[in-house]
């Protein structure tokens, strides 16, 4: 039973705040997928499309592809809703959009950069959360992904409903309960951030991965050093990642129609020594990778 091979990508302001910093690390650590969140500090959901047209272009001159746009949507407080507070990586303002429509102008931003991927969040988290909450929201997403053909990837981040694997695996079930005797959209598919789910004190059970891992075509990669509580470079902390890799891998071969090919994105999430720690972490992964007998492109 052959696994799937990862396709190793970068966050490109993992890297630095510049375009030249992300091509230049790129070009130095053969790495050819870019995804984009942030340009010199601004978000491109807050960006013209010709704004994001003018770096798409430089992007594609650079010999690089953007496979996913690494977008902020939904990591605000949900209509009506409060927060329970936090500092929150990334955040944005949808009022900071230049469209009316935050969700089209994503969908469109990401077609400007060529993107197969859009990531996206489950809003802030806040008291009496139900996964139904978010049913209604994610319907209008996928059928943004059909239109565009374009994937949407539901990540699971702690200030937000979604925080952990279980959090995602559970939405995912019941979401496929609330369309039965339909099929799930096709579009929606899981961003398991492991992580994530470990910097929570709640690493992913056997059955949460399996039950997640046949609709998984992205994976986002950090490392966490659990006795000092923060973020390290890949390879350097608490997290089992050969073993993690191993079981996620192995589950998504067993699927029906098995996907060939995960997405692996770095999020170093190390801003004190950002280009180095992504520079490690990306040898890490071809190490990890080599270990375990997977392909990495």
């Amino acid at each position: 039973m052959p696994l799937p091979r990862l396709a190793l990508a970068v966050i490109g302001d993992e890297i630095g705040p510049s375009l030249d910093e992300m091509i230049s690390f790129c070009a130095e650590h053969e790495v050819r997928r870019l995804d984009m969140r942030t340009v010199g500090g601004r978000n491109l959901l807050g960006m013209s499309l010709e704004e994001g047209g003018v770096i798409a272009r430089r992007i594609e001159q650079a010999g690089l592809t953007v496979p996913t746009f690494v977008s902020p949507l939904l990591k605000w407080p949900a209509p009506g809703k409060g927060s329970e507070g936090g500092k929150v990586d990334f955040a944005f303002d949808p009022a900071d959009c230049p469209a009316d429509d935050p969700l089209v102008h994503a969908f469109d931003m990401a077609t400007v950069f060529g993107a197969e991927k859009i990531r996206v969040f489950s809003h802030l988290r806040y008291p009496g959360y139900r996964p139904s909450d978010l049913f209604g929201r994610f319907e209008r997403l996928a059928d943004l992904g059909l239109t565009y053909s374009i994937n949407v990837e539901i990540e699971n981040e702690a200030v937000c409903n979604i925080g952990s694997v279980g959090d995602l695996a559970e939405f995912f079930t019941l979401m496929e309960e609330a369309v039965a005797p339909g099929p799930l959209p096709v579009q929606l598919r899981p961003l398991v951030d492991i992580g994530n789910a470990w910097a929570m004190g709640a690493p992913p059970t056997d059955a949460e991965i399996a039950s997640l891992a046949p609709r998984v075509d992205l994976i986002h990669l950090k490392d966490r050093d659990t006795a000092a509580n923060r973020t390290v470079p890949l390879g350097d902390g608490n997290v089992p990642w050969a073993a993690e890799l191993t079981r996620l891998l192995t589950e998504a071969a067993k699927a029906p129609a098995p996907i060939r090919q995960i997405q692996a994105s770095i999020e170093t999430h190390c801003p004190q020594d950002a280009r180095s720690a992504t520079a490690r972490s990306v040898a890490a992964l071809r190490r990890i990778a080599a270990e375990i007998g997977v392909e990495v492109v």
